[in-house]
């Protein structure tokens, strides 16, 4: 079949680039202008599960440990050592001399407030797999802290490094939850100086950054991110030097974009899936189709994924063979089920489900490009599941999918960068909000690999949860991410694995 794919052409170049201006006043200014798709209701990145949140939190916030970016290795943050007691319990010490960007100390009480609070299911946290493994946090000392967990966590060092920010304790109970959220306070090496939940943010250097912490003092002063909320309007704004930095831009402007001598264009696969996810369950509503397990086979067998991942998304992008990234631990694709691309044979499950003539649908998506949900619209639609494709912005989408309105959804999980399916599989697999299949032998499966530090148990109940899951047909990962970076030639900007673009190591050339 041939899919349909809108691009912007070399007169969208064009006109733009009567506009252009030398980009020295940024660099003179020593200011990094930065835009971003979808907007953030909400910075802390215990209140948002969206990728820019994690990105926005991640310049101004440390925890307790940091992941080496190039090496995935664990290095102290703010403890300056840790010691595993038992498989549930962790001891740390803490770094001394860290100041908060209001110029407050860090200490234990910090530690124990942000944690404690946390895995209070009263929070109501936005990812509570996350946290749903924690028991507590106690002061064992002027600078020592114990962590204990409801059950043996193999990654806790990974999501205390990426997914646990530290409060500063005596501010956020005076301001409270809300006011943290307009003017957040961490001790990263850039301090907020301004949060607009609609237009962006912007930061400043923090000059206190604690000697020894792992994200070193920034190069750059000053950023500013705005919101700009479609693909063209960020590509036009970048090569009319109005910005220096976007992502996730179209991957067919490459080519056109390394032509200018003032800008370049790089891309980097990253662990983010890309996904399809089905309402097994019915949250959505009575006669949704997708309750049908030959429909849901029928649309794993609609979707050329292999031609969508060589060819729309490309840069190397590979199709998953299991619901998650396949360097995280537990992520066996030998375990899955597979399925050919077979349009003939989806049309016959269909028949044999009652649909001899296909069927309507909404399907939902916040994926950009919009010609990736293009393409998929373009697949269904050739074995007769006609899918009205109505694209959203991500939080918009987050919320309805939350609510169970959503009978077929389009998205994409980055697991916050965690190698382990701990931070996949539970988020859509045990009766949470983002679970659409309410299968009470997979929420048996995911809990049982999430309750042990046993490798060969974990790998064996992980093993089995990836074969009903794709036996079920609930949750087709599409394709892996490739990040497309496209940024001024003048800015030295560093790229890794883990989707998380890091501006404290960017510089002006």
């Amino acid at each position: 079949m041939t899919i349909s794919r809108r691009v912007l052409g070399q007169g969208a170049l064009a006109a733009p680039m009567l506009l252009a201006q030398p980009a020295f006043a940024q660099r003179s200014a020593n200011t990094l202008r930065i835009a971003f798709r979808d907007a953030v209701p909400n910075v802390d990145p215990y209140f948002n599960s969206q990728r820019t949140g994690l990105i926005i939190g991640h310049q101004a916030f440390d925890g307790l440990t940091h992941r080496d970016p190039a090496t995935f290795r664990i290095v102290p943050a703010l403890a300056t050592e840790w010691r595993w007691v038992d498989a549930r319990t962790l001891d740390f010490t803490l770094r001394q001399g860290v100041k908060f960007h209001d110029g407050s100390t860090f200490g234990p009480d910090d530690v124990v407030y942000t944690i404690n609070t946390v895995a209070d299911p009263n929070t109501r946290v936005a990812t509570p797999s996350n946290y749903n493994w924690i028991q507590g946090a106690e002061k064992t000392g002027a600078w020592t802290v114990r962590l204990t967990m409801k059950r043996p966590t193999p990654a806790a060092l990974e999501y205390l490094a990426l997914v646990m920010p530290i409060w500063p304790k005596a501010y956020r109970e005076r301001v409270g939850a809300d006011g943290f959220s307009r003017a957040p306070i961490g001790t990263g090496p850039y301090r907020f100086t301004k949060v607009d939940v609609a237009a962006g943010v912007e930061f400043e250097r923090f000059d206190d950054y604690y000697q020894g912490g792992p994200k070193g003092r920034p190069a750059i002063q000053k950023l500013t991110a705005r919101y700009i909320g479609d693909a063209a309007t960020e590509l036009t704004e970048l090569l009319g030097q109005r910005v220096d930095w976007i992502w996730n831009m179209n991957p067919d402007q490459i080519a056109n974009v390394n032509r200018l001598p003032y800008l370049q264009a790089t891309r980097q696969e990253s662990m983010r899936v890309g996904f399809l996810n089905l309402d097994a369950a019915g949250r959505s509503g009575a006669g949704n189709p997708m309750t049908n397990l030959k429909v849901r086979q029928a649309v794993w067998h609609a979707i050329d994924r292999q031609t969508l991942a060589d060819r729309v998304v490309g840069g190397g992008s590979r199709v998953p063979p299991a619901p998650c990234f396949p360097s995280q631990f537990g992520c066996n694709g030998d375990a899955a089920v597979r399925y050919d691309y077979d349009p003939a044979k989806a049309r016959a499950l269909l028949a044999e489900a009652g649909f001899p003539n296909g069927f309507d649908i909404e399907l939902t998506s916040y994926v950009q490009p919009r010609q990736w949900s293009e393409a998929v619209q373009a697949y269904l639609q050739a074995v007769g599941i006609r899918a009205r494709l109505n694209l959203m912005q991500v939080a918009a989408q987050i919320q309805r999918s939350m609510r169970g309105e959503l009978a077929m959804q389009m998205g994409s999980w980055g697991s916050y960068s965690i190698n382990d399916v701990s931070a996949i599989l539970p988020n859509y697999f045990i009766g949470g909000a983002d679970d659409y299949a309410r299968d009470a032998e997979m929420i048996r499966l995911v809990e049982e690999g999430g309750n042990t530090a046993d490798e060969a148990v974990r790998k064996r109940a992980y093993d089995a949860a990836i074969r009903r899951a794709t036996e079920q047909a609930y949750w087709l990962p599409l394709h892996t991410y490739v990040s497309v970076f496209g940024f001024q030639r003048q800015l030295e900007f560093p790229t890794f694995a883990d989707e998380l673009p890091r501006f404290y190591l960017a510089k002006w050339k």
